[in-house]
């Protein structure tokens, strides 16, 4: 029998399981909900457990913004191994003995704090001249890759066994944890790898927030929607911009609307009634330039105001 697709809206913060990959987690998901158009905001690694927001709808519509965020980890480091994939994943290429204090651990730890360079792993889907990375490295070819420039926001030493160092990390976008670890431990003396991961936040949304995937499946249809937050709680860090109902049917034809807004600056969206209808950017003259339109309810109710 055929599946009947319908449309969802919102976002749903899932805790993905390690072991599984984001895309058959986002796919899951996805016929849970009978969702006709669905995505996610920002790949895990099959290894990687924890926060994966599943897009569903209109707010697939905002993932830039949710990939442009932040986002923290608890990462476990096993010291004095080093694999070919940075990872538990990865063949064992090389074991070194741990002759490391917390004293070194920690002053270790300082070099990575703030903006540095990565040079990204050749077992990663970076793409170069149109091919993925890990499908070179998989023939046994390795090429030049250029440094790229990352922020470590916070990183705090949770724990240290002699060989297990356990880390929580808030990053930019861009950063490869696995790398982040090889390096710590290349800065040890004793190499290392990344033995564990789980993505505990991204960007505003937290862990504490997410359903796994078996109890998304037991709940009834009324409870899982409960479970969708809405697309704007993806641009919390956003200002608010409020429209009264003439300037809001301009918004969302198109049309720049309003005065005084920064130039340059982002703003959320709604009608006054507090529908939300998309993003703005102040414009050079400080109105209110349409960059991103919800359609469908907000955008028709707002426009009939």
């Amino acid at each position: 029998m055929a599946r009947t697709w319908r449309r969802v809206d919102g976002v749903l913060p899932l805790d993905k399981p390690a072991g599984m990959t984001s895309n058959a987690a986002l796919q899951a998901a996805r016929r849970i909900y009978n969702a006709e158009k669905a995505g996610h905001g920002g790949t895990l690694d099959p290894l990687a457990s924890g926060m994966l927001p599943i897009l569903f709808g209109q707010a697939t519509r905002f993932s830039a913004w949710l990939l442009d965020a932040d986002k923290t980890y608890l990462a476990s480091v096993q010291l004095g191994v080093t694999t070919q994939t940075a990872d538990a994943e990865g063949a064992v290429l090389e074991t070194r003995p741990v002759q490391v204090d917390l004293q070194r651990v920690d002053e270790a730890l300082a070099r990575f704090r703030g903006e540095i360079e990565q040079l990204p792993p050749m077992y990663s889907a970076l793409k170069i001249d149109g091919r993925p990375l890990y499908e070179l490295a998989r023939q046994g070819i390795s090429v030049e890759r250029t440094p790229r420039r990352v922020r470590i926001a916070r990183l705090d030493r949770l724990g240290f066994s002699g060989t297990r160092l356990e880390l929580h990390v808030t990053c930019s976008k861009g950063t490869y944890i696995r790398t982040l670890a090889e390096d710590i431990g290349g800065a040890l003396g004793c190499g290392a790898h990344l033995a564990g991961l789980r993505r505990i936040a991204a960007g505003k949304l937290d862990i504490g927030q997410a359903i796994a995937l078996d109890a998304l499946a037991s709940l009834d249809e009324r409870a899982r929607a409960g479970r969708l937050i809405s697309a704007d709680s993806l641009l919390a860090g956003l200002a608010e911009a409020r429209l009264d109902p003439a300037d809001s049917r301009k918004f969302c034809h198109g049309q720049c609307v309003g005065g005084g807004f920064g130039p340059g600056e982002s703003y959320r969206v709604y009608a006054d009634q507090g529908i939300f209808l998309g993003i703005g950017v102040g414009n050079e003259g400080g109105m209110l330039q349409p960059r991103r339109l919800v359609c469908g309810g907000g955008l028709e109710n707002a426009a009939t105001s």
